[in-house]
C-alpha cells in the first residue's frame, strides 16, 4: 500500500498512514470502530495529554524514568497542546469500554514526538504509560476534563448569567405585571421579583455544583489495572496529583479508595445529575421569556426580546425568540445526556466501568452546551429585552384576581362572585367591587393597588 508504513504491536503488523504520529494500536481502533465518526471531545484529549505530562514529571521524581525521558515526554505533550492536537486523535467515541484505544492513542503520539526530541526511542507502554493503566488514566481523565470544564467554562458562565439577571432586576424593578399560576391570571408581581427567582435558582445550582468539585477533583490515578496499584510506585498517586495541580492550577488529590473510582463512575453520574438540574432551570427561564415575549398582538406581549434574525421564510416581519428556543433545546439535550450517563454508570462490572468513553463524551458535551447557552441567554436575551409597560398595565387593570386582597374584608365567597362577574362582563374588578360592597372607591383603590400587593410595594 502506498503512503503507509508498517507498524507492529503484540498482535502483529499492519499498515499505518505514513505521516501519522500514532502507531499500531491506534490504527487497529480506527479500523475496528467506524461507528459514529465522532472523535473523543477535545477537552478530554487535552486533559489526557496533561495527565501524561503530570505522570512523566512524577515518574522522574520517583526515578521511574530518566530525566531526559521525562523531559522529552513533557515537552512532547506541551508541544501537542500548543498546536492542532486533535488531528492526531482519530479514535471513535464508540470504542472499547475502558477507553484503552484513546489511552494508547495518546501514548503512541507522545512517544513518537518524544523520541524525535530525545533522539532515541521512547516507548508508548514502558515510558509514556509508566505507572499507569487505561483503567485508572481514563477515569482520571474524565474527572480532570470535567473539573477543568466546570472551572473554566460552566461556573464562570453561570456567574455571568446571574450578574446579568441581577443588573436587569434593578432596571425592571418599577414594572408590575400579572402573575400567573397554571398559566392562568394570578396576583401581581414585580418584574424584578420574577428575575430574582431566576437568579436564586441559578445561585443554588452553582452552590450544588461547587459542592461536587472535591469529589470530581479526587482521582483514580495510582490504582492501575484493578485498584491495587500494581506496577505503580507507592508514591506515584500523590506525585501525579501534585504535578497535575501545578499544570492546571486546579487542586487535584489522590482518591481515598481507588477501587471505587475505577469500578464505578458515581461522581460523574452525580455531576451529570446536577447538570440536568441546571438544564431544568435554564428551560424554565427560557420558557418564561418565550411566554412573556409571545405575540406581539395575540400573545402576552409583556416584553420584547432583541430581534436577531428574520423568523420566517414565508411570513414577512415575523421575529422569533431564537435564543430562548436554542437554550430550551440545549436543556433537552443535557437531560438526554444525563440519561445516557445514568445507564453507562450502571456498567461498573466488578473492578471496572466499561462505558467510560460515552460518559466522557456526554458529560463534557453537557458542560460545554450549558456554558455556551448561558452566556448567549444572558447577553442576547435577558440583558437586552424591553418591557412593554402599557401591556402590563392593561392586563393588570382587568385582572379580577386582584379581588383576592378583599378576602379578609368581605370573605372568599363574595370575592369569588365579584371576580366571576368581572370576568363575565369584561369590566375592571374595582368597578364591580364598588357595586357589590360597601367600600368606597378610594378604599378600593388602596386595597386593590397592584403595587401594594407585591410584598411591600417598594
Amino acid at each position: 500500500m502506498s503512503n503507509t508504513r508498517i507498524e507492529r504491536d503484540s498482535m502483529g503488523e499492519l499498515h499505518v498512514p505514513e505521516q501519522a504520529l500514532y502507531g499500531a494500536q491506534t490504527q487497529r481502533a480506527v479500523d475496528n470502530f467506524p461507528i459514529s465518526h465522532q472523535r473523543m471531545p477535545a477537552q478530554f484529549i487535552r486533559a489526557l495529554i496533561l495527565a501524561k505530562a503530570a505522570a512523566a514529571k512524577a515518574n522522574v521524581e520517583l526515578k521511574q524514568l530518566s530525566e531526559s525521558q521525562g523531559k522529552a515526554i513533557v515537552d512532547a505533550a506541551q508541544g501537542l497542546l500548543e498546536g492542532d492536537y486533535m488531528q492526531h486523535f482519530p479514535v471513535d467515541i464508540f470504542q472499547t469500554g475502558s477507553g484503552t484505544s484513546s489511552n494508547m492513542n495518546a501514548n503512541e503520539v507522545i512517544a513518537t514526538l518524544a523520541s524525535r526530541l530525545l533522539g532515541e526511542p521512547v516507548n508508548p507502554n514502558d515510558h509514556v504509560n509508566c505507572g499507569q493503566s487505561s483503567n485508572d488514566i481514563i477515569p482520571t481523565t474524565i474527572h480532570v476534563s470535567a473539573a477543568l470544564g466546570l472551572h473554566e467554562q460552566l461556573l464562570p458562565a453561570l456567574v455571568h448569567l446571574v450578574q446579568v439577571i441581577e443588573r436587569k432586576t434593578v432596571q425592571v424593578h418599577s414594572f408590575i405585571k400579572t402573575g400567573r399560576t397554571h398559566l392562568m391570571d394570578a396576583m401581581p408581581v414585580r418584574m424584578s421579583q420574577v428575575l430574582e427567582g431566576w437568579a436564586q435558582q441559578l445561585k443554588a445550582n452553582i452552590g450544588h455544583l461547587q459542592d461536587l468539585l472535591p469529589s470530581l477533583q479526587s482521582l483514580a490515578q495510582g490504582g492501575t489495572a484493578v485498584g491495587t496499584g500494581i506496577n505503580a510506585h507507592p508514591q506515584f498517586a500523590a506525585g501525579f496529583s501534585r504535578q497535575l495541580s501545578n499544570l492546571t492550577q486546579v487542586q487535584f488529590t489522590p482518591g481515598k479508595n481507588l477501587f471505587a473510582l475505577i469500578g464505578s463512575q458515581d461522581t460523574a453520574v452525580a455531576v451529570s445529575g446536577q447538570l440536568k438540574a441546571i438544564a431544568v432551570t435554564l428551560m424554565k427561564i427560557a420558557n418564561d421569556l418565550r411566554w412573556m415575549n409571545s405575540g406581539p398582538l395575540a400573545g402576552l406581549g409583556e416584553i420584547e426580546l432583541e430581534g436577531l434574525q428574520p423568523g420566517s421564510s414565508i411570513m414577512p416581519g415575523k421575529v422569533n425568540p431564537v435564543i430562548p428556543e436554542a437554550t430550551a433545546m440545549v436543556a433537552a439535550q443535557v437531560i438526554g445526556n444525563d440519561t445516557t450517563i445514568t445507564v453507562a454508570g450502571q456498567s461498573g462490572n466488578f473492578e471496572l466501568n466499561v462505558m467510560l468513553p460515552i460518559i466522557a463524551q456526554n458529560l463534557l458535551s453537557s458542560i460545554e452546551l450549558l456554558a455556551n447557552s448561558s452566556r448567549l441567554l444572558a447577553d442576547k436575551a435577558i440583558a437586552s429585552f424591553k418591557v412593554n409597560e402599557p401591556k402590563l398595565k392593561e392586563a393588570l387593570s382587568r385582572n379580577p384576581i386582584l379581588v383576592t386582597a378583599l378576602n379578609p374584608i368581605i370573605g372568599y365567597q363574595r370575592a369569588a362572585e365579584i371576580a366571576k362577574t368581572a370576568y363575565k362582563q369584561g369590566r375592571p374588578v374595582i368597578d364591580v367591587a364598588l357595586e357589590h360592597t360597601d367600600l368606597s372607591r378610594s378604599q378600593l383603590e388602596i386595597l386593590l393597588d397592584p403595587e401594594k400587593l407585591t410584598a411591600g410595594g417598594v
